[in-house]
């Protein structure tokens, strides 16, 4: 017996339609406004509200060596412990964090697409990276916590006009409502405040880092946080003194406990202590004529300037 037809929808007939006009119409858009990527310059195949290329995005440096089990930083090849040394010596009051990327090259420049270029249509595909990063505490975190992201000062927030952190944790928390939606993620932007402002973390070492942000931060509603499982968002971490400091404020406010995530990880290079150097964040600025070098040329205020390095 002949399978019975189904005439198409409506909906599916205007679908083909689309499929076939939407090559010739990139075309011509890419022609009459032409655009290249924000972050390696090559032309644009077709339109996009996102001017990163797909050959870009493809190159984010992923961690492939072992990492600390506590913190993500990078262990030694032939290593017995599944803790990096700086959680050995001194526990993270955090249970875990985890990150999507390593601070390097094509991530590294689209978060500071993001921060200094304002580029603000690249948090949702950067989100749903923050959410596959996320992702990984599956079946060990709590199902149900607060998302806190890390904030600015007033005045800092006052120069970006945005939180980046906060952006990329709305755009995370969509992507995991529908890849994990027995989760119970809220987002509490602003449970934590930080009651003032810290110096640059660039060119500061892992002990001057802790100094600088000791006592930076303050729960506005420790009632909220009472009890509860937090889990801590940034864009980068680096040495983790951000992240210990936020965390230590939460716990000391009654939270059950703490986690972290972040867009990317910056590697310990070599060192400890003090003596310790990571990976891709020498440079403080970008260089001329790379993304982000006009909007950071011009974003001294009073003297200071945004803080390009990694807050954790």
């Amino acid at each position: 017996m002949a399978a019975t037809e189904v005439p198409p929808s409506e909906t599916t007939r205007w679908r083909a339609v689309v499929r076939v006009l939407r090559s010739p119409l990139d075309s011509l858009g890419c022609t009459l406004l032409p655009a290249s990527c924000s972050l390696c310059g090559s032309p644009l195949p077709r339109l996009s509200t996102v001017p990163i290329c797909d050959a870009c995005w493809r190159e984010f440096p992923l961690q492939t060596q072992p990492i600390c089990a506590q913190c993500g930083d990078a262990l030694p090849a032939a290593g017995l412990s599944t803790l990096c040394r700086a959680c050995r010596m001194a526990p993270p009051p955090f249970i875990r964090a985890v990150s999507h990327s390593v601070y390097q090259g094509r991530m590294r420049e689209a978060i500071h697409a993001l921060k200094y270029d304002r580029l603000y249509a690249a948090s949702t595909r950067l989100g749903s990276m923050l959410a596959a990063a996320i992702a990984q505490l599956h079946g060990q975190a709590p199902h149900e916590m607060l998302v806190i992201p890390v904030p600015l000062h007033r005045s800092k927030y006052a120069q970006r006009g945005f939180n980046q952190s906060r952006a990329l944790a709305a755009q995370a928390l969509r992507s995991l409502r529908k890849s994990h939606p027995e989760w119970r993620l809220t987002l509490a932007s602003r449970t934590l405040l930080r009651q003032r402002a810290t110096e640059t973390q660039a060119g500061l070492t892992p002990r001057q880092r802790r100094i600088n942000v000791r006592g930076a931060f303050v729960v506005s509603e420790p009632a909220r946080v009472t009890g509860q499982h937090i889990l801590v968002v940034d864009d980068i971490f680096t040495t983790g003194a951000t992240a210990r400091a936020a965390a230590q404020a939460l716990l000391q406010a009654g939270a059950a406990s703490v986690w972290v995530a972040t867009l990317a990880r910056a590697q310990l290079a070599a060192g400890f202590g003090s003596a310790a150097t990571y990976e891709d964040t020498e440079q403080a600025a970008p260089k001329a004529g790379t993304p982000g070098a006009n909007t950071h040329a011009n974003s001294s205020t009073n003297g200071s300037t945004f803080e390009e390095q990694p807050s954790f």
